[in-house]
């Protein structure tokens, strides 16, 4: 059987167009408002809220992991984006970058993986494109994304909410995703690694319906754990003091940073949550947080504090009990994470 690959003529808006999209995108991501393939998706009223917009870009190489592809972590990133400012995500538009050559199975795989996880959310892919670029032009296939949801009345989450003596806690161990896409690009064997990349929602509803007070949210992704932390602390000026004993880091990805000079607390993850709450509901909220399978890891590994005349942002108390600023990430080198 000869190998199905992208050709120009994919992305000239013609019978191949129709085909690709008809024969390889729509049997896994069809619903009634993308199935219509109108210039734009008519959909129903929004749920009572304010609504709640992002778009996102993905060039991961490689494009396929353990634990995903382009496709699942452009749906994933795209829904996590939405559910870190207390939005339940409701619609999502998918655009793909394909260059000429790529194989038509690795862009049906990834097709496949968006539209399992937009069911499995709830959500669908009500719109999007294709374009196909010259051979060289690209690198195989990029995922360009938008998601709309609604935050419910009388949510709010804002870095600006975080008081002194806020918990910070983290839902799972950290750096997964950057350490596997880091080994895969270096040859290293990946063993039981696994990539993270997971939706966040159902995860994180219980602890908005049980009262806890959340403050803030944020997925850290590019820069991993110590941006995240450090971009907090900047708007809020108060100094997030985290233990390197509480923070959960899977020995598999040690070894990984280990061998590649790298940082775990600096790794991206697609598939946890970094939440400021108040000490009071701290924890409340690692209980419920553990009676998800998703986030039997998850754990307190700091708090908030007011930041002391010329002190860092943020600060890591180590093993010895010693505390050393923790900057965020400067630089790319890791670039192409996600």
């Amino acid at each position: 059987m000869s190998r199905r690959t992208v050709l120009l003529g994919h992305g000239a808006g013609g019978r191949m167009t129709a085909e690709l999209v008809e024969s390889v995108l729509l049997p896994h991501l069809g619903n009634p408002a993308l199935a219509a393939l109108d210039d734009a998706a008519v959909l129903p009223e929004l749920p009572p809220g304010r609504p709640a917009m992002t778009t996102d870009a993905f060039v991961v190489s490689p494009p396929v992991f353990p634990g995903g592809d382009v496709g699942s972590l452009s749906v994933t990133g795209t829904l996590n984006d939405l559910v870190m400012t207390g939005a339940r995500p409701l619609w999502l538009s998918w655009a793909l970058v394909l260059e000429e050559g790529t194989d038509l199975d690795l862009v049906e795989r990834c097709a496949v993986s968006a539209g399992r996880i937009a069911r499995a959310t709830g959500t669908a892919i009500v719109a999007g494109d294709t374009k196909v670029v010259p051979r060289g032009a690209g690198d195989g296939i990029y995922a360009v994304t938008a998601g709309l949801g609604v935050v419910p009345p009388g949510r709010q989450v804002s870095d600006t909410t975080v008081r002194p003596g806020d918990a910070v806690l983290v839902t799972g161990p950290v750096g997964d995703h950057g350490a596997t896409i880091m080994a895969l690009r270096h040859g290293l064997e990946t063993g039981d690694l696994a990539s993270d990349c997971a939706p966040l929602a159902d995860l994180l509803e219980p602890l908005w319906d049980a009262g806890i007070a959340i403050r803030a949210l944020h997925d850290p992704t590019r820069g991993g754990l110590a941006t995240v932390t450090a971009e907090v602390a900047e708007r809020t000026g108060l100094q997030m003091v985290l233990e390197e004993t509480a923070i959960p880091v899977r020995g598999a990805v040690q070894a990984v940073c280990e061998l590649l000079g790298l940082d775990p607390l600096e790794l991206a993850c697609e598939g946890r949550a970094v939440l400021w709450v108040a000490a009071e509901d701290a924890g409340r909220a690692v209980d419920l947080l553990r009676a998800n399978p998703q986030g039997s890891g998850a754990a307190v590994i700091g708090a908030a504090v007011e930041r002391p005349a010329g002190g860092s942002p943020v600060v890591l108390r180590s093993r010895s009990g010693g505390l050393r600023p923790l900057d965020r990430l400067s630089g790319s080198g890791l670039p192409r994470i996600c």
